[in-house]
Parts: C-alpha cells; structure tokens; sequence
C-alpha cells in the first residue's frame, strides 16, 4: 500500500525551498502527496524559530494536526526549531514522534522488513537530540541545498543560494542554529532551476549578497554578479531577497536592473546610527537615503521593500523619529515593521539582561501603529501613481498576476482579466488601485468585490 505525506511549511520562503527538497526525497521514495493532513500516514511540520510568535505559531501547528492526523500516523517535526529547540521539543511534546533537525541528515522514509513497513528516520531522534555548537558541527552528508526539486506547480519558485549566516547581528540567533554560511555550486542552483520550470526565480539566502564569500578559492566575494546573469540566461525573470545594505555595490544594482525586475529588497532593520550599531549593522539613515536616491537615478522604475525592528533594546523617541522621517523621505512601495523580540543567547538579549533600555510592549505597539499607519498611505499612494500606466504581469494564478514591483506572496497584486492564461505575460493598463492592489482594465470590481466575500 502506498503510503501517503502531508507537508506543513511555516515561515519564511527559505523555508519553503526546504520543504521542496523534503517532497522531492519523499517522492523519490515512491510516497504520495495529499493536502488532507488527516489522510497522510506522515505528518511533517517545517517550523519557523526566528522570533517568539512564530515559535508560538509553530506550536500551535504541531497540535492542531496532531488531533487531525490518523491513528498510527508519524508525526515530524523539523526546520528551525527543530535545530534550535530540539531536546526540548522532545520532552514537552509527547504528542511529537520525531524531532528531526536538517542538520542532522534528516530523511524520513519506510523498508519492507520482514514484510512489515517499517519507519525510519536517517539522522534525528525519536526521544529528542544532542544540539552540537555550531563551530562543532560537521556539515551533513543528506544536505537539503543539494536535493533536487520536483517542477514547480506556479509559473514561479525560490531557489536558496546559501545556507547559513557569517554575521553577527545582535538580535538574530539563526547562525546558532543554521551554522556559518556555505555557499552552493553555481552548477548545482543553475539545475534547480531548470528543474523548476518556472518563469520567475526568486533568489533567497540569510545573506543573499554575500554569496560566495565563504569559498574564496573557488567564488569569492562579488559572486553573486555572475550567478545573477547565469540565471537571468535562462529564465525571464529573476528577483532578490534580503539584500545586506553595505554590500549593495554597483556591479550588483547594476545586473539587478538589467535582469529587467529592479526590484531591491534591503533589510536596513533601523536607520539610527547609535541604534544600528548596537544592533552590530551598519549603515545610517542618510546612506541609506543616497542609495535609494541613486538607484532611482538609474532606473525611475525601481521598487523598493525594506523590514524594519521597532523596540530594540535601548531604541529612544529620537531614534523612532528618526525611523518616522526616513520612512516619510524614502517613500518605499513595501515595509515591514515587527516588534522586538528578545532571543536568548543574542547580543540584544545580554543588553536587556542588564537591563540596558528596554521598550514597554505598550510603548513598542503605539510605534508600530505610527510607523503602518505612515506607510500605508506611502504604499496606497505609490500604487495610485500607477493608475493610467501599462505594465508587463506574469499571470500566477486565474485573474492575479505580478508586475516587477510585486514579490511572491508578500506585496500586492495585479488583477487581470480572467481570459490570460496562467503561467503567462500580459501587457496591461492599470485603471484602478485598491491599497496595495492594482486592478488592470476589463477586470469587473463586482467580482473582486464577490471574491473578498467567499
């Protein structure tokens, strides 16, 4: 009897491209996808352990299917909690059958033995695993960035560049668990991405620009230049997430503009210089402005994305005027604004231990407020600048398509007739906006209207 798998994914979109590979080696293990949890005899849960509430998400996921999933079903929890919390995993959720780390070799899969189908698990624990400091840690012999990918079911996919991280931001823990960044065969990306067959590749990392960094012999620093042009040769569209802002130089907003998607996502988290350094970033406001202004010098078209951290152990109200005034002056299509969260074992986290400047959660949602309320009517704004212009959209999925200034799955969308087909370009008029939404011409608003309302 064939068995039958269930793929839970939370997170960010690195996350996603794990889970990818997860389904590849699943189905290469002659097992079967279904979308009913409660159908599977494997129940995987890719967690996401970046900050508190997507911990408390993640937890909330694992018990919700735990009461779906069938009677002698497996249930796996992996991904970045998995790597971080994984003794502790263990021992406080009975419910859990394996906790299972990528790092260690994960690769869940059944045997005939003895003609009974038996589970079993390379790698990982069912009673929980030792956690090896990262320095510690070998590099796995079953690594997911090297898995193949089954073809992508939307016209576009993510491809990770790099696992990993080398930098030392004071509020992150991922390098602590994900380990320092090791950077993948141009060879190996570029046969994911004919793998896909997809029409838009999104390029992600931890630290996408310093790609190539850690394999000086081979790459080296600058790398991501050429690999950016080898993929825009094979596809029509390439986009870049988390880009570093001091390795934004102009060999890299260059081939970013000539891929035909100028779209720059740069994760500046603050613009306070004495923030930003207590954060160990760099930069400041007024670089990041000069940027921005240049990159728009050269092409007017750009669309710009940035996240920013509000709270951050001794962030003053000068310091979120500071933000207040950037965000008004920079005028980016996209932000995110998320409140601090405190990680243990994180530079940020000593500062608040020693009681250094730390910001009332009430104070912290008065903020965000005042910051989403600003770039909203930013965003909405930008976007009705945009009513009267024609565009090229990639149809995603029937009547929603993308233009260069939209990411997958985190920025509006395009609505487009529901006559273009999926997985195709169009050339549109835009006639209408709605927040972050634009509406292209011989779209009904009744429709749109009947939509929001299912």
């Amino acid at each position: 009897m064939v068995q039958r798998f269930y793929v839970e994914t939370l997170g960010c979109p690195k996350n996603d491209v794990d889970s990818d590979k997860l389904v590849g080696a699943l189905l290469a293990d002659g097992m079967e996808p279904t979308e009913d949890a409660s159908a599977a005899d494997l129940v995987v849960v890719n967690t996401c352990a970046f900050i508190d509430a997507a911990r408390r998400e993640s937890i909330d996921t694992i018990l919700a299917l735990d009461e779906q999933r069938l009677d002698g079903s497996k249930l796996v929890v992996t991904g970045c909690m998995a790597e971080r919390y994984g003794d502790e995993l263990a021992a406080e959720l009975p419910e859990v059958d394996q906790v299972a780390g990528f790092g260690t070799a994960f690769n869940m899969r059944t045997e005939q033995r003895d003609g009974t189908e038996v589970w079993e698990s390379k790698g990982g624990s069912t009673s929980g695993r030792k956690l090896i400091p990262v320095s510690e840690a070998p590099l796995p012999d079953f690594d997911l960035l090297n898995l193949p990918r089954p073809k992508s079911a939307v016209p576009w996919a993510y491809v990770k560049i790099a696992e990993g991280c080398d930098r030392k931001c004071g509020f992150c823990a991922i390098p602590s668990f994900r380990g320092p960044q090791r950077s993948r065969d141009v060879s190996s990306i570029l046969t994911e991405v004919e793998q896909l067959q997809a029409r838009e590749i999104v390029l992600v990392a931890q630290d996408l620009a310093s790609y190539g960094k850690d394999r000086p012999d081979e790459m080296g620093v600058g790398s991501i230049v050429p690999l950016i042009d080898a993929v825009a040769a094979e596809v029509d569209r390439v986009r870049l997430l988390y880009l570093y802002p001091s390795d934004l130089t102009d060999g890299l907003i260059d081939s970013i503009c000539n891929t035909g998607v100028p779209y720059f996502d740069l994760s500046l988290q603050h613009v306070s210089k004495p923030l930003l350094r207590k954060m160990r970033r760099w930069g400041d406001g007024q670089r990041f402005l000069d940027r921005i202004a240049d990159i728009r010098e050269r092409e007017p078209d750009a669309a710009f994305r940035s996240n920013f951290i509000v709270g951050y152990p001794g962030e003053t109200e000068a310091d979120h005027d500071r933000l207040l005034q950037f965000v008004e002056e920079a005028q980016l299509d996209w932000c995110g604004f998320f409140s601090y969260s405190n990680e243990a074992g994180t530079y940020a986290a000593d500062l608040v231990a020693q009681g250094e400047g730390v910001v009332p959660a009430g104070l912290m949602d008065q903020r965000l407020a005042e910051l989403g309320e600003m770039q909203d009517d930013i965003t909405a704004a930008r976007r009705d600048d945009l009513i009267g212009t024609t565009m090229q959209v990639l149809v995603d999925r029937q009547g929603v398509g993308r233009s260069h200034r939209e990411a997958p799955e985190i920025d509006g969308v395009v609505h487009v007739g529901q006559n273009v087909p999926v997985g195709e370009f169009a050339e549109v008029e835009i006639v209408d906006a709605l927040g972050p939404d634009l509406v292209a011409s011989g779209v009904d608003l009744a429709d749109l209207d009947d939509a929001d309302t299912d």
